[in-house]
This record gives C-alpha cells, sequence and structure tokens, in this order.
C-alpha cells in the first residue's frame, strides 16, 4: 500500500512541477493527477466487472488525494523546488517549510541524466511532511528550453 500511495503522490508532485508556468490551481492538477494515477492503479485489480469497479474507485480515490495533497503545494513551492534543481549539486539538499500549509519539503538532486536527447536533465528525491504524513517521492525533471524544468516521469 505504501508503494501505491508513493506513486500516486510522484505522479501528483511531478504534475505540480509542470504546472509551474501555468495559471492551473493546484489542487486541480492534483485532482485530475490522482483521478489518472488511481484509475491506472485500479486497472491492475482484478478482472471483468471486478477491474471496472477497482479503475472507479481508484480514481476516486486518488483524485481525493491529488486534490488534498495539489492543495498542499503553492507557487512559492514549486519555485523553490525549481531553484534547488538549477542551483543544487547532486547530493545537496534544499529544505523549506510552506509558511500557509505547514508542509515540510527537503527536495535532492540526485543524478545528472539524460532523457530522449535531453541532456539537462536531473533525478530528485523528495520527502515532504504534508499534513504530519511524511512522504518520500522521486522522479526526474528535465530542463525545457525557456529554462523551466518538466517532469518526465
Amino acid at each position: 500500500m505504501k508503494k501505491i500511495i508513493s506513486t500516486l503522490i510522484i505522479l501528483i508532485f511531478s504534475a505540480n512541477l509542470i504546472g509551474c508556468s501555468s495559471n492551473t490551481r493546484n489542487e486541480d492538477v492534483g485532482t485530475v493527477s490522482g483521478a489518472v494515477a488511481g484509475g491506472l492503479l485500479g486497472s491492475l485489480v482484478g478482472g471483468g466487472n471486478g477491474r471496472v469497479l477497482a479503475i472507479g474507485a481508484g480514481a476516486l480515490a486518488g483524485a481525493f488525494l491529488g486534490n488534498a495533497i495539489g492543495k498542499s503545494m503553492d507557487e512559492q513551492d514549486r519555485m523553490k523546488m525549481t531553484r534547488a534543481l538549477d542551483n543544487n549539486n547532486a547530493g545537496q539538499p534544499a529544505y523549506w517549510k510552506n509558511a500557509n500549509t505547514g508542509s515540510t519539503y527537503k527536495v535532492t538532486p540526485t543524478k545528472n541524466v539524460s532523457v530522449g536527447g535531453n541532456k539537462y536533465c536531473r533525478e530528485y528525491q523528495t520527502i515532504a511532511t504534508i499534513n504530519g504524513q511524511q512522504q518520500r517521492m522521486y522522479g526526474t525533471a528535465c530542463r525545457q528550453p525557456d529554462g523551466s524544468w518538466k517532469a518526465s516521469s
């Protein structure tokens, strides 16, 4: 179950990173990302009508969880994550606490990698404490031509 929750959070956090330059509300990104991830995870359960029910239940649960996590991350959090990816050496963490939500974050770029021909990508680890629950998240983000970062996984 922890692996499923961690996977959902990775997808949601990645979607929030993608949304760095958009005007989309955080909870909307989280809701959609969570619903998609929940539906995908639900598709792995059962067969036939049971699978359809699992997909629906997974989508609903994912949407609820994604909305809650998306609300906890704001523009300031995404800017600090971008700053860590831009400026920190591999293994050098960035720490911050969101004064509005109380959520705390530790983002550590772990390795420079190439993805799909883009040489400017970084693997990263995030430890977030949201509503008293600590979650570990792993992902890869690539710098775009405009300087923004886009999650690739």
